[in-house]
């Protein structure tokens, strides 16, 4: 069978009318970048996969590296990286016919690499379904347009709207808001529909020029590739209309951050949501699945708050919840329960930052769950009022989380305890990296008071 027959209808289409002459081979890494390979049309028919140095799980934000290699050394092996031909996809933004297709990667041994981010978020969903569970997931994504900063010393500005002023912010939902930046939304919606990737809806955030798309719900991992894939999507519209997009947690001091809630179901072998019982009512593994958030979310959240500007989303008060308290469609709880249908009874988990990889913080999420529901964990009592009267139970820095992470060994086991110790070596590298830096702040206050 050709690889022509694998691929999903919308890349079938895009190539009846657009000549293949590219193809771009991607994996994500740590921080969710695409790396990888570009391949012409012509050798990508003749080979089935290609090779990468294991090192690329390794490298921090910067580029900079992580002594994360284990006790054989830094002798960047190659891994084996396999199509999986079910992510082919356009890039419409290409001048020429290009397909973007996500890899899997494995070692020489043919055994999966244990820190490749998609394997982590595919080795959690096959301990649900060693249980006969089948996860659901549901990502909203926040992000910001800003005006082109090419200039790192400068603070980061809403892009110019079509009225010649700058995006306003305070404007939650407004549709007058959202036709501002309307070219950027409808190159958005074009390349997604080229792409075969379904919008639940956009709308104006809070902040100014920050918008929030939803994604339909579906299988974890095919949700995470579309998140993956969004990013550079969003980037790409932005780009053709001189303005950036970011997805920074806090880009833009005194706007609200950016987030990616998660929610969650889960269905038995009949397609069943286990949350809802045969009377309609709320089941032991709803409740279950809600205490494993409260217990495991803090020692998850290296993972869900990925950068030291993560933290500065977490501000009591503000739109961010820093709590573990559930609710009843309670915008102000850390894990809040929406207004549903029985069939459709979900958890939202509302901590993420949209600066996640959406691999790791989906992995990461289920992980919670799922001890909650195997260890049958109770949650606290539903919190009812303004969850900002709660205690504060979110890190409140990188290097704290990284801590509590790093004594959570059972959740370790759940995603993996080498991909556990690779992720803590480059995550503290990063932040080692970014004490080397002296912030704007430092020199206005410090330099001459101190």
């Amino acid at each position: 069978m050709s690889w022509m027959d694998e691929i999903p209808e919308a890349a079938r289409t895009y190539l009846e009318v657009n000549r293949l002459d590219e193809v771009e081979c991607v994996i994500a890494d740590l921080p969710g970048i695409a790396r990888g390979k570009a391949v012409p049309a012509g050798k990508w028919d003749k080979q089935n996969y290609f090779h990468l140095p294991n090192s690329i799980f390794f490298q921090t934000i910067t580029g900079d590296w992580g002594e994360a290699a284990g006790p054989e050394g830094f002798l960047e092996p190659d891994m084996i990286l396999k199509p999986d031909y079910s992510t082919a996809t356009a890039a419409p933004w290409a001048n020429d016919g290009t397909l973007q297709v996500i890899h899997d990667a494995y070692d020489q041994k043919g055994r999966p690499v244990p820190f490749a981010p998609r394997n982590v978020l595919k080795r959690v969903v096959d301990l649900y379904a060693k249980q006969g569970w089948t996860p659901i997931v549901a990502p909203e994504m926040e992000f910001y347009l800003v005006g082109r900063n090419i200039d790192p010393a400068k603070p980061i500005a809403p892009m110019m709207g079509r009225t010649g002023r700058p995006a306003a912010g305070r404007q939650a939902y407004s549709m007058s808001a959202v036709d501002d930046y309307g070219p950027v939304i409808d190159d958005i919606y074009e390349f997604a529909e080229i792409q075969g990737f379904e919008i639940d809806g956009i709308a104006q955030e809070g902040g100014a020029g920050q918008l929030e798309i939803n994604l339909r719900h579906g299988d974890p991992v095919k949700l995470a590739d579309e998140v993956f894939y969004f990013k550079r999507l969003i980037r790409e519209a932005a780009l053709r209309h001189d303005c950036f997009a970011t997805f920074m947690a806090k880009p833009i001091e005194g706007e609200p951050g950016s987030a990616m809630h998660v929610h969650h179901s889960v269905t038995d072998t009949d397609g069943r949501n286990v949350f809802t019982g045969p009377q309609n009512g709320e089941t032991d593994a709803f409740f279950h699945f809600i205490g494993g958030l409260q217990e495991h979310l803090p020692s998850a959240m290296a993972l869900m708050a990925p950068y030291v500007n993560s933290y500065r989303r977490y501000v009591p008060g503000e739109a961010a919840p820093v709590n573990l308290e559930w609710g009843r469609d309670n915008r102000t709880t850390g894990i809040r329960i929406p207004i549903s249908s029985p069939a459709a009874r979900r958890v939202e988990n509302r901590l993420p930052g949209m600066d996640c990889n959406p691999y790791l913080c989906i992995a990461a999420s289920l992980a919670c769950g799922y001890l909650g529901m195997m260890n049958e964990i109770r949650p606290d009592k539903r919190w009812r009022g303004e969850a900002s009267d709660s205690e504060a139970e979110v890190a409140e820095s990188l290097w704290t989380a990284l801590d509590q992470f790093d004594e959570a060994t059972e959740l370790h086991k759940v995603l993996g305890t080498d991909f556990a110790r690779v992720y803590s070596i480059v995550k503290r590298a990063e932040y080692t990296e970014f004490l080397q830096v002296i912030s704007p702040w430092e020199r206005e206050h410090l330099l001459l008071n101190v």
